[in-house]
């Protein structure tokens, strides 16, 4: 089958070994010195290790590939006694609960616009221009209780998960491209499947030929603020 997947430039290739610690799925390993894709169907084509390369070794490619085998995936890391990478903040629930809400009195909506998912978000529309613009992983509203407060405010919000929908870079892209967004405020979790959010948007705003100000902020499975 035809389809997106990671390449590796050898000669870029300083040895570091970044990609292959970043790959959650183990389909880069190290040999002779160089980081090397050795299982195609173990790579999802997300990108978590093109962020963590220094040399910039890493593309992405279309290409014939077999398709991403996840069930091989789990199974290899089950023989490792490895977790999977990507997991519902189970503990998240502690940071959700805040004092207005044990008052009786919910704290307000700080949505601005609908919808909010990015498969359903429209290319163009009058909240765009001159927005300061959230892209979130979807678990991060659940993970932060203050979400609202702290990162909606003010923004224009749109939401999805890179593990479970298609690349959001192309989509995105345009958005940029037709609207004069002012700033980006990334918001994702701190497990490695959210990096590929993290890809498509630097990738969008590479796509789209425009300079925008990128803040990244990163919420712990524990409902913490790790870094913004």
């Amino acid at each position: 089958m035809i389809r997106r997947i990671i390449r590796i430039d050898e000669e870029k290739c300083n040895g570091c070994g970044a990609c292959a610690a970043a790959c959650h799925e183990g389909a880069i390993e190290m040999s002779g010195g160089k980081a090397r894709l050795t299982r195609e169907d173990y790579c999802d084509g997300l990108g978590d290790c093109l962020p963590a390369c220094p040399a910039g070794a890493i593309t992405f490619e279309e290409r014939e590939a077999p398709a991403y085998d996840e069930a091989a995936v789990l199974a290899a890391k089950g023989q490792k006694g490895e977790k999977p990478a990507c997991a519902c903040p189970g503990t998240a629930s502690r940071a959700i609960a805040h004092d207005t809400a044990k008052k009786g009195s919910p704290a307000p909506s700080r949505l601005a616009n609908w919808p909010v998912q990015l498969r359903l978000a429209p290319l163009t529309a009058p909240y765009y221009r001159g927005a300061q613009l959230l892209i979130a992983a979807d678990c991060t509203a659940f993970a932060y209780g203050d979400f609202h407060a702290e990162f909606m405010d003010g923004r224009v919000t749109l939401m999805g998960c890179p593990k479970l929908d298609e690349d959001y870079a192309p989509k995105l892209a345009e958005i940029f491209r037709r609207s004069d967004i002012a700033g980006i405020t990334l918001a994702r979790m701190e497990v490695p499947c959210c990096g590929g959010l993290l890809s498509a948007v630097r990738r969008a705003i590479g796509m789209s030929g425009k300079e925008i100000p990128l803040t990244v902020a990163v919420i712990g499975t524990d409902g913490r603020l790790i870094a913004k």
